[in-house]
């Protein structure tokens, strides 16, 4: 912890806030102390300024467009890594050697079925039934049929086993439930695929007609589940961290996260940017025509996409994206021209003074939906995809937080009281 202080004056008295300094430089006024000694609290709308933990595991600076997992860059580990790799670094904060990485996959692919009374849950879903809604659903029912998931005793091996079932199992709850939402025959894991490949096999095998595995689209999913892997305290993460707080098991807990994450202002942003690219291609693709109606103050209309809450000058993983997209399209000679429009608008943003004013650059969702799309998954997928590349974030963070004993404490924000003062009670005989 640094020495220095901050010193806060409230009328005649002043008083010294601890300044804590993490490891890449960034800093905090520590006020937990601040409603005991002042009786004051703070007023921050959305937490943009509060730090609700110390964390090891996402590195984020916005102003210079940096994302590090553990301490490794996102464009590195997007280029090198498996998603698998991936999972294992954030979950256990090295990267995985040969033989520990085997060992992991080999957990997945063991642990990759559910009960088979599960399998009942998908047929009382109606087939309209969001597949997040689903997800979210069957992830919290996991511990009635797994409670040994949640032990410190785990006959299965610990963590590691209950980290690798976790994500394996839940991978296959999503394929099942783009499965039962088309009226499709389940297709099982398969122990000869590794973690994309098996997805995507799940998801669109038929009796009749197998599907062959691209090896552009393993790549391209490994790409977009690793940008998605954590992304630091963002609504879905603190969620997670505040249910876990109560004690909430690692399921209700991860179900909440998922619930969250199905928001449109969150996860939903790339099915928002697939619908509006349809929208302006519907409209003889005339882009300038919605760059104008969002530039319009007047207009309710709002091109998505563009900036990003925590990013001021561009996200470090849109232009990974955008460089996976190309290669795909170029690769298998896909033609959408929804890819053409999102490339002028780009284009088109990048030397308009309202957008670089405004920090407004493509982010991870604008390219990613069109991926997607390439892949066939269809648009009320997107955030389940997104989930996905969540997961391992969700239970290290959860996991963190449960290890914080220092700071092991009950999520409890405070407020400002905006009502009524007290007042006398009016009975039922006098109120007119």
């Amino acid at each position: 912890m640094s020495q220095e202080f901050a010193t806060l004056s409230i009328g005649d008295k002043s008083y010294k806030l601890p300044i804590i300094e993490g490891t890449r430089g960034d800093k905090a006024i520590d006020i937990r102390r601040l409603l005991k000694e002042t009786g004051y609290i703070t007023l921050d709308s959305g937490y943009m300024n509060t730090g609700a933990c110390t964390s090891a595991i996402t590195y984020l600076d916005g102003t210079r467009g940096i994302l590090d997992y553990r301490g490794y860059a996102i464009e590195d580990l997007a280029k090198n890594c498996s998603f698998t790799e991936v999972a294992y670094l954030i979950l256990h904060g090295e990267l995985p050697t040969f033989d520990a990485l085997e060992v992991f996959k080999h957990e997945m692919r063991r642990f990759a079925l559910l009960h088979e009374d599960m399998i009942h849950f998908f047929d009382h879903f109606p087939p309209n039934a969001s597949p997040m809604s689903i997800l979210s659903t069957t992830v919290n029912s996991l511990h009635n049929y797994y409670p040994e998931m949640d032990n410190d005793d785990d006959p299965y091996g610990g963590y590691s086993v209950t980290t690798a079932r976790l994500l394996a199992k839940t991978r296959t709850i999503a394929a099942f439930s783009y499965k039962k939402s088309i009226g499709h025959p389940l297709v099982y894991p398969s122990p000869r695929l590794n973690y994309c490949e098996n997805f995507l096999n799940m998801m669109f095998d038929r009796p009749n007609l197998p599907y062959k595995i691209k090896p552009e689209f393993v790549s391209a999913l490994n790409k977009l589940l690793i940008l998605h892997a954590d992304h630091e305290q963002n609504c879905s993460t603190s969620t997670v961290r505040l249910v876990g707080s109560a004690g909430a098991n690692l399921y209700a807990s991860i179900s909440a996260g998922i619930s969250a994450l199905w928001g449109p202002l969150h996860g939903g942003a790339n099915q928002a940017v697939i619908e509006m690219l349809l929208a302006i291609h519907k409209d003889g693709n005339n882009y300038k025509k919605y760059i104008a109606k969002a530039k319009d103050k007047n207009d309710p209309f709002r091109l998505t996409g563009f900036g990003h809450r925590v990013y001021k000058t561009f996200d470090p993983r849109a232009k990974i994206i955008k460089e996976a997209c190309a290669e795909i399209m170029d690769e298998l000679e896909i033609n959408d021209p929804l890819l053409d429009i999102a490339l002028q608008m780009e284009e088109h943003a990048a030397t308009d003074e309202y957008f670089i004013q405004r920090n407004l650059y493509p982010n991870v969702d604008f390219y990613s939906g069109i991926i997607y799309r390439a892949m066939g998954i269809p648009t009320n997928m997107f955030t389940v995809m997104f989930a996905l590349g969540r997961l391992p974030g969700w239970i290290a963070q959860w996991t963190e937080m449960k290890e914080d004993r220092e700071n092991a404490r009950i999520g409890r924000p405070r407020q400002i009281y905006s009502g009524q003062t007290r007042r006398p009670f009016v009975p039922m005989r006098d109120r007119l």
